[in-house]
């Protein structure tokens, strides 16, 4: 050995010193390539405590990476939209897959969701590079999808829910010729104008009770996703004031889950009965009881209100119960009579077609039938008829049951979770109306 350094050292010295640098560096790196790294030092705890975590985490890095390039560029993605009239095969045929693939993924556990499609509505079909289905999305909404992959032959599929971002919102209306026409002028959507006629339509009659000067204040939920605006939530709280008076109402969840509209003093705004059966309509014949006949031209109790509408208009149960009669008769042409508990029977008359039949149970706002003119009818309306323990009542002024307040159990719940909600519209409230008073003396000045 010491024949062999004195070799090396004799044939150096003829190098110039930079060589002499470089030579020593490619040595170095040979040594370090030619024997095992673990025979560098095997007694370092330090260099192996640093050196195997990197290691490790480099390999899960590239596998992690190889992972997501397979997902992301393996499949080739075709996205379809539904319009009127398509299908589920036609929305495969257009992704230029085979009728095999529809018939795996429709008869699947979850196929039956793929029936009813609307138009707008989404699907994503991402194919691999045997041209086979991989995965499909059905993306019913911005926040729900369905996704079908392959399981051993067949396709199986879950739910996935994206949760947007919740705003509170407000805006608030004077009405000077309809609800709608004064709803809109705010900004309001048709889905919270119909929500918010039916939360105070217990207590208000939209068609004959409102006039010009009415006004109402709400808050509702404006949602977002990724910054993109989706269409409104619930109304969150509301306020409307009739020919001077104001109810308010408030949106609650209780134990189980359910949300339903209550007063701030926790009274349902849902009654035991609505006061009208029925969304569009022009009243053509009141409660009389010395009304002349149309057809008979006699004078003849008329024990109930007629209500026109176009031919199909739904009809919906008045509350909850049962029917005790639907059938037809020359006089009444097609009829349904629900009994409600022992007090009281509501009856609906010459209507076009029946949708329940007898000794069904109802409930309130379910679909009974629709408008026609069968029997003795001039034209397409609803007869209908209010009876207290056998009695007719006018149903446009007969005193309704009162309504549910919360339960008890949850009464602390709901002071605590609806006091929010009621300040807020009370502080957007005010808050608008200092802004208006401003804003008249500037102009005055």
């Amino acid at each position: 050995m010491q024949k062999l350094w004195g070799l090396l050292l004799l044939v150096t010295a003829e190098f110039p010193r930079k060589h002499l640098m470089a030579a020593s560096f490619i040595g170095c790196l040979s040594a370090l390539l030619l024997y095992p790294y673990s025979s560098i030092d095997s007694n370092s705890d330090v260099k192996r405590q640093v050196s195997e975590p990197i290691t490790l985490i480099v390999q899960e890095t590239v596998t992690a990476n190889e992972e997501i390039a397979a997902h992301d560029f393996a499949l080739q993605w075709n996205e379809q939209t539904v319009v009127n009239g398509d299908s589920l095969s036609r929305l495969f045929q257009r992704a230029k897959l085979s009728p095999t693939e529809v018939h795996k993924v429709a008869s699947s556990k979850h196929g039956r969701q793929l029936r009813a499609l609307y138009p707008g509505e989404t699907f994503r079909f991402g194919i691999d590079s045997n041209g086979r289905l991989a995965e499909l999305h059905y993306v019913k909404s911005p926040l729900e999808s369905l996704v079908f992959t392959p399981d051993s032959g067949r396709y199986s599929a879950e739910t996935r829910l994206r949760d947007p971002e919740i705003f509170a919102a407000y805006t608030e209306g004077v009405i000077y010729d309809s609800l709608y026409m004064a709803a809109k002028k705010a900004n309001l959507p048709d889905k919270l104008i119909m929500e918010l006629a039916n939360i105070f339509g217990w207590d208000i009659d939209f068609v004959f009770d409102i006039r010009p000067g009415d006004s109402f204040s709400v808050l509702f939920e404006d949602r977002y996703l990724e910054g993109e605006k989706l269409a409104s939530g619930n109304i969150i709280a509301a306020a409307f004031t009739n020919r001077g008076k104001t109810y308010q109402a408030v949106r609650y969840k209780n134990s189980q889950g359910l949300s339903h509209y209550y007063t701030p003093e926790g009274l349902s705004m849902r009654k035991t009965f609505l006061r009208t059966p029925l969304d569009i309509f022009r009243i053509s014949s009141n409660f009389n009881l010395r009304r002349k006949h149309p057809i008979h031209k006699k004078i003849k109790a008329h024990r109930g209100v007629d209500y026109a509408a176009p031919r199909g208009t739904p009809v919906y149960s008045a509350g909850d119960g049962k029917v005790i009669a639907a059938g037809y008769s020359k006089a009444n042409g097609n009829y349904v009579f629900v009994q409600h508990g022992q007090t009281y029977i509501t009856k609906y008359l010459h209507l076009n077609n029946k949708k329940v039949r007898k000794n069904q149970t109802v409930r309130q706002r379910q679909l009974i039938g629709t408008v026609g003119a069968t029997g003795y009818a001039t034209g397409p309306h609803l007869h209908y008829e209010f009876l207290v323990n056998g009695v007719h009542r006018n149903p446009r002024t007969v005193k309704l049951p009162k309504a549910q307040s919360i339960a008890k159990a949850e009464k602390t719940a709901f002071a605590n979770s609806t006091a929010v909600a009621l300040a807020q519209l009370a502080e957007y409230k005010t808050a608008t109306q200092l802004a208006s008073t401003d804003t008249n003396q500037s102009s005055a000045n």
